[in-house]
């Protein structure tokens, strides 16, 4: 049993069974016993590998479409570049080294970084030396100004309410206890909401939906700015265009664990419903596009070539594994998607379509 399983049984004992959404952010954020907070998450060493972590491209092609996309919008001066859950910096800094050369893009931005994560801030700290970033954990303290913005793998990890239709009705999934262990059970009291009620149509009895409030609201403030002021965000995630059936998982080690056994110590997520998160942001928004089709539209090939003329053996196999591991449909070309934020009227970001 884990520390975090302890708080979690002593506060459903005092309080009654918890939302899911409750239970995955406690997991995750938990000031001493959280995973974000006592774990080393990222890389072969850590549960999972992003993208980012993946390879230097990466970082470096969606560095060069923000800056495009500042470009064709009239390249503002001063601007708001921001990294939502930057893990451990490794794709700012890609994303800045490749902007380097871009005339006036360093020196019009202002660089901020969404983190909630007092571990997770030092290594961006030191990842980032010479950039001087602003953390922040509000979207409320950023300036009114235009507004770049990149997101990978940072919705996923948002606390998500699941419910499971019973006839015309929704009931939320809870976490609760028996014989003294952690346990899922539905709410016996409907829950009525116009987002629950709106998925009647297409769902059936036994069906589970997922709504993550946390990630709506985020949007709704980026995509008001960018509306506002200019800019565009650039999304990354695993999921798809609408929301069906129970995505929640947990993940210790690279292998799948249950979601109740390790608390704290393994990594929670759901995928993203990208039509809800579309539909929340005021601004235009470009089609749902898979991950390897946008990288290749940027140039990853030709940049994977160059890279490679002067790589040999080990480094050199590692580097085309990347590259495949970045694009191709069976494996993160395919079931990671791409959509871009921007204001309506403008073109979207280079690689992106309405």
């Amino acid at each position: 049993m884990t520390d975090l399983t302890k708080v979690l049984l002593r506060r459903i004992s005092q309080n009654g069974p918890m939302a899911l959404a409750e239970f995955i952010e406690t997991c995750l954020l938990h000031p001493v016993h959280g995973y974000y907070t006592q774990q080393n998450v990222f890389g072969a060493s850590g549960d999972f590998v992003t993208a980012p972590e993946t390879s230097q491209m990466f970082g470096e092609l969606l560095g060069l479409c923000l800056a495009q996309s500042w470009q064709d919008q009239g390249c503002p001066d001063p601007f708001v570049l921001l990294e939502l859950g930057p893990g451990r910096g490794s794709l700012m800094a890609d994303l800045l080294r490749a902007t380097s050369r871009i005339n006036g893009f360093h020196q019009a931005m202002h660089l901020y970084l969404y983190e909630a994560s007092k571990k997770l801030v030092d290594q961006q700290r030191k990842n980032l030396t010479g950039y001087e970033p602003l953390w922040i954990d509000s979207l409320a303290d950023l300036p009114n100004l235009p507004l770049f913005c990149i997101a990978n793998e940072f919705f996923d990890a948002l606390p998500v309410h699941q419910y499971q239709r019973k006839g015309d009705a929704w009931h939320e999934q809870q976490v609760g206890i028996s014989d003294g262990q952690l346990l899922m059970g539905l709410n016996k009291n409907p829950s009525v909401t116009p987002q629950l009620q709106a998925r009647i149509e297409d769902t059936a009895a036994g069906d589970i939906v997922e709504i993550s409030p946390q990630t709506q609201a985020i949007v709704a403030q980026i995509g008001n700015q960018i509306e506002s002021y200019k800019g565009a965000a650039l999304i990354f995630d695993y999921g798809d265009w609408r929301s069906l059936g129970d995505t929640v998982q947990a993940v210790k080690n690279h292998q799948y664990v249950d979601l109740l056994t390790t608390p704290g110590e393994a990594d929670l997520t759901a995928h993203v419903d990208f039509e809800a998160l579309a539909h929340c942001a005021p601004c235009a928004h470009s089609r749902l596009t898979p991950q390897g089709v946008l990288l290749e539209r940027l140039g990853i090939t030709p940049r994977a070539q160059a890279l490679a003329k002067k790589l040999n053996g080990p480094a050199l196999e590692q580097h085309i594994a990347a590259h495949r591991r970045l694009t191709h449909p069976d494996e993160m070309g395919k079931v990671f998607k791409a959509l871009a934020l921007f204001p309506k009227g403008a073109a979207p970001p280079p690689g992106f379509q309405t």
